[in-house]
């Protein structure tokens, strides 16, 4: 795997992102897109895109917003299909967080699927919420983790 992480900075691979995230979660999940693309999809400071790149080819994105005091919101955490047994979620996620890091964040919080929780437990992260809630017709957890 030749992996690299970028942080979007250009229209190009703000695109990119959402094109990825069309992908996965409007035309495989069926979230109405008017609920995946929301007001954070832009640049700025109140958003940070990243996408993972393998031999050029855009696999993977997520975005980091800001939650609450020393806490980051990890969202949009998608990768396409045909590139989910890579590891790109991992690297994905571990680079959102080094974001949250950098940024001095001292948490992560993020609401899961409830399909990809055990995912999320193995990158250190525990489930705070008492039972699983809707999201866009799909059930959730909400998880936590220092960094």
């Amino acid at each position: 795997m030749a992996a690299e992480i970028i942080s979007v900075t250009t229209e190009e691979q703000l695109q990119a992102a959402l094109l990825i995230r069309t992908k996965v979660f409007v035309e495989e999940q069926k979230v109405p897109i008017d609920i995946e693309i929301d007001h954070y999809d832009k640049l700025g400071d109140t958003a940070h895109h990243l996408l993972i790149s393998d031999h050029g080819e855009m696999v993977a994105t997520g975005r980091l917003t800001y939650y609450e005091e020393e806490t980051a919101k990890m969202q949009r955490i998608s990768v396409l299909k045909e590139h989910r047994s890579g590891g790109y979620g991992r690297i994905l996620l571990l680079a959102l967080e080094e974001r949250a890091r950098e940024l001095g964040l001292r948490y992560s919080l993020l609401d899961a699927q409830c399909q990809a929780e055990k995912f999320y437990e193995k990158l250190g992260y525990e489930t705070i919420s008492k039972e699983p809630f809707d999201d866009a017709g799909i059930p959730h957890v909400r998880m936590r983790k220092k960094l």
